[in-house]
């Protein structure tokens, strides 16, 4: 049968699939639109499972405030190029919100969630994997609600950090979340470093201490230093604060009459192996092939 353009329109604007894919739908569903939407779902949901497997590493850190509430999130996209399209963008930034508003405790009730539009988090990632042809992955979330003062920074889209004060304004606020994303602490203090992290880090003092063949007393004292030096680093009161080194984070803290009783960091791809592309392997696969 013949399908008017204005019919084809009609559905690339309500799906946002493209012209021939639409036609093809509305062929095959004798001209119903509401059944090629429903067999265009289909086949786009089909494609975004395909498009799932593939790493995607790239993508936003988004922070959304409302008041005394905070919510940080990591979107990914295989490229630095989807990451920047104005469609992904405003996706993140939907995401965002819609975390915020709702109550989903994982990403996989997040997914589950209606935006303000009223469509599905899940259908517009689905949406959105169709229409710029890569993965899209919601990694994660994180709600943060305010002491007395929230503070957030955002390292262009690529890194971002959430404070809960108590005590302290909003100045001070943003300045931690500053320096959080700048020097990535691995907890407040040092009552909230792992266990295992101190034990491994020990060893390794321990065992090249041992190597300067100095006596067990003044071994001990060079690996009481070091593992306070250590501490310092990784924790964010001992840091020395970026704005002002002479000072530490929690001396700026103690000045203020603040504490820090909850920071989140995310970075872009932080922990995701990133798969490492060999194109002359490529181009001899290719070769054999085609011989």
């Amino acid at each position: 049968m013949s399908i008017p353009a204005s019919m084809v329109k009609e559905l690339r604007e309500r799906t946002g699939a493209g012209m021939m894919e639409c036609k093809k739908a509305l062929v095959e569903t004798g001209g119903d639109i509401d059944e090629a939407i429903e067999l265009l779902r289909k086949s786009g949901q089909a494609k975004a499972d395909k498009k799932s497997s593939r790493i995607a590493a790239d993508g936003r850190i988004v922070v959304a405030t409302d008041g005394n509430k905070a919510v940080i999130a990591e979107i990914n996209s295989e490229t630095d190029f989807v990451a920047k399209d104005e469609n992904f963008v405003a996706f993140v930034d939907s995401v965002a919100a819609t975390a915020l508003a709702g109550h989903a405790e994982d990403v996989k009730a997040l997914l589950a969630e209606s935006r303000a539009d009223g469509k599905m988090i899940e259908t517009a990632r689905t949406e959105l994997v169709n229409k710029v042809g890569e993965n899209i992955s919601v990694r994660r979330f994180a709600r943060v609600d305010a002491a007395d003062q929230l503070g957030s920074y955002t390292h262009g889209a690529r890194i971002g950090a959430v404070v809960s004060l108590s005590g302290g304004d909003g100045e001070l606020a943003r300045n931690i979340a500053m320096h959080v994303a700048a020097t990535n602490p691995v907890c407040i203090d040092e009552a909230g470093v792992p266990a295992e992290t101190l034990e491994r880090e020990r060893r390794i003092i321990v065992e090249q201490a041992q190597q300067s063949g100095k006596p067990p007393e003044i071994i001990e004292k060079m690996v009481s230093g070091r593992m306070a030096k250590f501490l310092k680093e990784i924790t964010l009161l001992g840091q020395p604060f970026v704005k002002d080194p002479d000072v530490s984070v929690g001396k700026l803290l103690e000045a203020a009459g603040a504490q820090v009783e909850a920071f989140v960091r995310y970075e872009v791809g932080e922990g995701i192996e990133k798969k490492q592309e060999n194109f002359a392997e490529e181009v001899m696969s290719q070769i054999k092939q085609s011989g």
